[in-house]
């Protein structure tokens, strides 16, 4: 029986819980080694199969404004172009996830796109098919179509599964974004740091808080060009809360013991209380090899 529709499709975003950069190629590109852990902040999607190849989107969140050529049309736009595939779709999205707040919700919309469409299209590629088309929209993308909490090296398309104890996060983004591109670009951001094994890192997680392990060096240069994650910081230390920035920010996190009390935080700041996936939850739309 063919598909027509997929509705209440999830599209969870990801913590960075450290961000080394330790390198960069000829081409301009960062090298990368991070953990990227899944949690149960998500995007929610629905789509309808149409005829004729027409793709529309639709934003059911009005809070949020999505850029015309998002990375959702975009993935639908090139899944159709690697496998010539005659159907269409239409895609309605209920934006949740902040953006420029480095929880990857761009990336994450743009996998449980090509996830659905390539169910809802019958198409059959199996995930490392889909790992090379995302590669193509985002560093990111393969990640979130591995299902996995993962470590991650490259430029984000070396991945290797982890299994990461259960844990809770308050995770905290301020109403102002951080621009990825500007800060990779910045003079100022450390391009060297040494190498670590990710023996070294399961070690430390075993003995503490998943977060505990490593640094991430987009935040010095963050808090230069974002001065509410400085805010977000020092309001969540006076918390007892050891935080830092996920990815290129503006979001912060911070594992929990007990319930904090979000008192004291201004208008507009996003506050919520998020614990790690097992696993994505379309781990079972596609064949794995």
């Amino acid at each position: 029986m063919t598909l027509r529709q997929l509705l209440d499709v999830p599209a969870p975003a990801k913590l960075n819980l450290f961000l080394h950069v330790v390198g960069q190629r000829a081409d301009g590109y960062h090298l990368l080694q991070s953990v990227f852990m899944l949690i149960d902040w998500c995007d929610t999607m629905h789509f309808e199969r149409r005829s004729a190849g027409q793709l529309s989107r639709e934003d059911l969140n009005q809070t949020q404004t999505l850029p015309e050529h998002d990375l959702v049309l975009r993935a639908a736009h090139a899944l159709q172009s690697a496998t010539g595939c005659p159907w269409g779709a239409h895609i309605a999205l209920d934006k949740q996830i902040p953006q420029q707040a480095g929880l990857g919700g761009g990336s994450s919309d743009a996998a449980s796109t090509l996830l659905a469409l390539n169910r809802l299209w019958g198409l059959g590629l199996d995930v490392a098919d889909l790992q090379r088309i995302g590669l193509a929209l985002g560093a990111d993308v393969p990640f979130f179509l591995g299902a996995r909490h993962a470590w991650v090296e490259g430029i984000g398309e070396s991945l290797q599964p982890i299994e990461l104890p259960a844990a809770r996060y308050l995770v905290l983004k301020p109403p102002s974004g951080s621009s990825t591109p500007e800060i990779f670009r910045h003079p100022a951001l450390k391009r060297d740091t040494p190498r670590v094994r990710i023996e070294d890192f399961a070690a430390n997680s075993m003995q503490a808080q998943p977060g505990a392990f490593g640094c991430n060096d987009l935040q010095p240069v963050a808090l230069e060009l974002c001065p509410d994650i400085a805010w977000g910081l020092n309001w969540m230390a006076k918390q007892g809360l050891d935080a830092r920035m996920s990815g290129s920010g503006s979001a912060l996190f911070a594992p929990l013991a007990q319930e904090p009390s979000l008192s004291g935080l201004p208008a507009h700041w996003s506050a919520r209380i998020c614990s790690n996936l097992r696993e994505h939850p379309l781990i079972g739309w596609c064949k794995r090899i």
